[in-house]
């Protein structure tokens, strides 16, 4: 880890900061307040700024980096930006069109990140959740080492600096990993990580073949979010992590992302609330013991807040496997 900027050398020699901010705009907010929470995250000191066509925020977000360089807090070589491919743009020849509508509306040159934001296609189209008539998801065959030569393209024409992945599996990565012709590998795979599930079997593959970890979900999620899956636990009300946190005289958030960061892995955290997105980015300054870790790996419950049970038919559905 580079320590004075809290970063880390992805495999294709780029940079990428250990922290940052999500931009999903939680229900009920109207999208404009992504420009505002941008704005205040890169004022509370995240550079590293994680977004996505399907969150329909990159316009706002765009203008919240391009103002804060212009005003001079930041300067584009400062901040580094993810984006993703959604799956209705999977088929080859959609994949460059799909980056350069991100950048269209982000009024950027090029994007830090382009990841693949599922490994299960979607039929393309006007629709962002493709239906039929009777509600059912319009799933696609693609090759994904077609789109992953599409993404390599992409790299190779400068328009994103690096290409990764989210929500892979283990086979899923192989599969990358081992395609013929093979010119970037992915840098990231971005996934659901937390105590309740801390993808242990995942994060030792990925390590070992110098694919970085991103962990989404880290603070658990909300669960009246209605693809949440209603049943599950609220980790921050967990027990053991609130009496960590007392011991260190911190917020159970902090101390869920020191986890994280502690074990290798980059974090992304997700709040509109300004004290609560200035908290979240106070985790430098503390160390937990390796007693602490041990504690905290003793969570895991194999608990998956976002499941994504509608792709589950798709053949490319990712979360059966074990890892």
């Amino acid at each position: 880890m580079d320590h004075k900027y809290q970063r880390v050398a992805l495999n294709d020699g780029h940079f990428m900061p250990v922290l940052g901010f999500g931009t999903v705009v939680p229900e009920k907010v109207p999208m404009s307040e992504a420009l505002k929470a941008t704005k205040l995250a890169i004022d509370a000191g995240f550079r590293h700024i994680d977004s996505a066509y399907l969150y329909q925020v990159e316009e706002e977000v765009g203008l919240a980096i391009r103002s804060k360089i212009a005003d001079g807090t930041v300067k584009r070589e400062d901040m580094f930006y993810t984006t993703k491919l959604w799956p209705t743009f999977s088929r080859p020849e959609l994949v460059r069109l799909s980056l350069e509508l991100s950048l269209k509306k982000l009024q950027l040159d090029y994007v830090d990140l382009f990841i693949i934001h599922f490994p299960m296609p979607l039929q393309p189209g006007d629709q962002v959740v493709p239906r039929d008539e009777n509600g059912k998801l319009l799933f696609e065959t693609v090759d994904l080492c077609d789109t992953w030569e599409a993404m390599e393209k992409c790299k190779d024409a400068g328009l994103a600096k690096s290409i990764g992945v989210s929500n892979f599996n283990r086979r899923q990565l192989e599969m990358i990993l081992n395609m013929p012709g093979l010119k970037h590998r992915p840098v990231c795979n971005q996934v659901e990580c937390h105590p309740y599930l801390n993808q242990s079997k995942l994060l030792e593959f990925c390590k070992a073949r110098d694919i970085v970890m991103v962990a989404y979900a880290a603070l658990g999620s909300n669960t009246d979010k209605e693809w949440v899956n209603k049943n599950n636990p609220v980790l921050l009300e967990d027990p053991v992590l609130n009496s960590i946190a007392q011991k260190h005289r911190r917020t159970p958030a902090q101390v869920a992302l020191r986890y994280q960061l502690q074990r290798g892995l980059l974090v992304l955290a997700k709040s509109f609330n300004e004290k609560r997105m200035q908290e979240n980015f106070q985790v430098f300054d503390f160390q937990l013991t390796p007693e602490d870790m041990q504690t905290l790996d003793g969570l895991n419950r194999n608990i998956r807040y976002f499941e994504d049970s509608e792709f589950s038919p798709h053949p490319n559905y990712p979360f059966s496997d074990e890892e």
